[in-house]
């Protein structure tokens, strides 16, 4: 298997580099190094990037080899704004190289990819940037495709979801945040999950001290707020599976939140159920009695082979039985998440699914591509598992699109992440007017959020002046419970800056 380097002048430009060509080449190996690599080989394929500013230019040179001898030359000269900051110039300049690169791929492999250059996580920021400087829908469009080589399809998709989000951040203001409580805590690990939480039977000892310790963490924040006036707009309980705590622990946590938190009318409330298999009548009258305004039942697939296959021990019935048992004691938010690409799915199973989730008319519905990342199971087995290929990936997100269209509903958010198969997309989908405002804060960067509990991360929005800052606590449940005075430490330092 061939071999890719990146090779750059400055470390902090190889990683996004070589995100790009494994989106060209898939399954390849693509190693980064800064000068030089002692096992580099006369077979393996380099790119290697040399760069030098000249007042207000910047020429950019790529050297393109295939093999020892057969290397070709590159070479660009671009214009840098006058008077920007060294941030914003090295900014630029990886852009510059991702575009570059991006050029050489296209006439490489023949290839085009919807989403161009990007390899960033928020591509709607880009859009809301052009928003924000006072250009109309084609300029818009023109920049994506010029600056990011992004295609019509998705430039028109980021563009719609930008206009769609730009009211809900009206009245944003330093002092409203939203709140993340995490609880790390699931029945079981599925296959692709790579998030950093623990099944129920290895913490269980462990519970009730976390829980102790995460009162301990709202209340000293709740001290904060009241002292500096500032207000709560969003409440968002994820995981993990929250409702994997037994009934008197969820209402141990909840009346944590009342107490600290207060009664107020909130513009959301989230609690992520997810999984039916945790989520009771009674645990669900519980959260409709703490005036939980949104909650998730996440089938991931309807499709019953599949869900045992990723470690889901309970059966699409179960999902049919509890989304309308919710909708029963008076939910009129349920989001349902789905995932394009699972092991050993098709299109057949991917109109199952689609046609499943209409039956049952989720307001919210939100459409994920499978990532094999570091962390889950999948990627420490991949050779026991046949992996839809891009085609095939993209004609089932045809189909979901297609459902959540069908259904009413339209994109309010999206996101991407490293390792997605066919350099894809996950994007929120809701009836309008059933919109999570939580998600669009975090995800685009407009809001501050305060989290709270083992590996939740804090993230304070300083957008005068266009910085974030993040406060990260523990991962590991046990140190998070040891060290949470030093978590409640890091996140005041944090939050009284400014």
């Amino acid at each position: 298997m061939t071999i890719y380097y990146v090779i750059t002048s400055v470390q902090e430009y190889s990683n996004e580099l070589a995100e790009l060509v494994r989106a060209f080449y898939p399954g390849r190996t693509v190693k980064t190094g800064v000068t030089g690599l002692e096992d580099l080989s006369p077979k393996n394929t380099v790119f290697r990037f040399m760069f030098q500013t000249l007042g207000d230019e910047v020429i950019i040179k790529i050297e393109f080899s295939k093999g020892m001898d057969n290397a070709e030359f590159f070479t660009k000269t671009y214009k840098l704004e006058s008077n920007i900051s060294q941030i914003e110039k090295r900014r630029t300049i990886k852009n510059y190289m991702k575009l570059m690169l991006y050029d050489i791929l296209v006439d490489d492999t023949g290839r085009c990819l919807d989403w161009g250059a990007l390899t960033g996580v928020r591509p709607t920021k880009i859009v809301h940037g052009y928003m924000e400087e006072g250009l109309d829908k084609q300029e818009v469009l023109k920049r994506l495709y010029r600056n990011y080589r992004v295609n019509q399809k998705k430039a028109e998709l980021l563009y719609s979801i930008a206009e769609i989000q730009r009211p809900f951040f009206e009245d944003n203001h330093p002092n409203k945040v939203s709140i993340y409580i995490n609880i790390p805590i699931c029945p079981t690990k599925c296959l692709f999950c790579s998030f950093p939480s623990a099944t129920m039977d290895r913490c269980k000892d462990l519970v009730d001290g976390y829980l102790t310790a995460l009162e301990r963490e709202m209340e000293a924040m709740a001290a904060f707020a009241r002292d500096k006036g500032i207000e709560i707009e969003t409440v968002y309980i994820g995981g993990g599976t929250p409702t994997s705590l037994d009934i008197d622990q969820l209402d141990r946590v909840l009346e944590s939140i009342r107490k600290h938190w207060g009664w107020s009318p909130w513009k959301e409330y989230t609690v992520e159920g997810g999984r039916p298999d945790t989520m009771t009548e009674d645990k669900l009258k519980l959260l409709k009695g703490h005036d939980v305004t949104r909650i998730s039942v996440n089938p991931q697939t309807m499709n019953d082979k599949t869900l045992k296959l990723i470690g889901r021990n309970h059966s699409s019935d179960e999902i049919v039985e509890c989304f309308y048992k919710a909708r029963d004691i008076g939910f009129d938010c349920i989001n349902m998440d789905i995932i394009v690409g699972l092991p050993g799915e098709g299109l057949e199973d991917g109109h199952h699914t689609m046609e499943s989730v209409k039956r049952l008319v989720p307001d919210n519905l939100t459409v994920h591509t499978l990532a094999i990342k570091r962390a889950s199971r999948l990627k420490d087995s991949l050779f026991e598992y046949q992996l839809m290929d891009e085609k095939l990936a993209t004609g089932m997100m045809d189909i979901f699109y297609g459902g959540a269209a069908s259904m009413g509903m339209r994109p309010y958010y999206l996101y991407r992440q490293k390792y997605m198969l066919g350099n894809m997309e996950n994007v929120g989908f809701a009836i309008p007017g059933k919109e999570s405002i939580y998600n669009m804060q975090i995800m685009e960067d407009r809001q501050t959020i305060w989290a709270f509990g083992a590996a939740a991360i804090t993230k304070a929005v300083y957008p005068v002046m266009g910085r974030i800052e993040r406060a990260a606590n523990v991962k590991n449940i046990e140190d998070y419970i040891n060290r949470v005075d030093e978590m409640v430490e890091r996140k005041l330092r944090l939050c009284s800056y400014s």
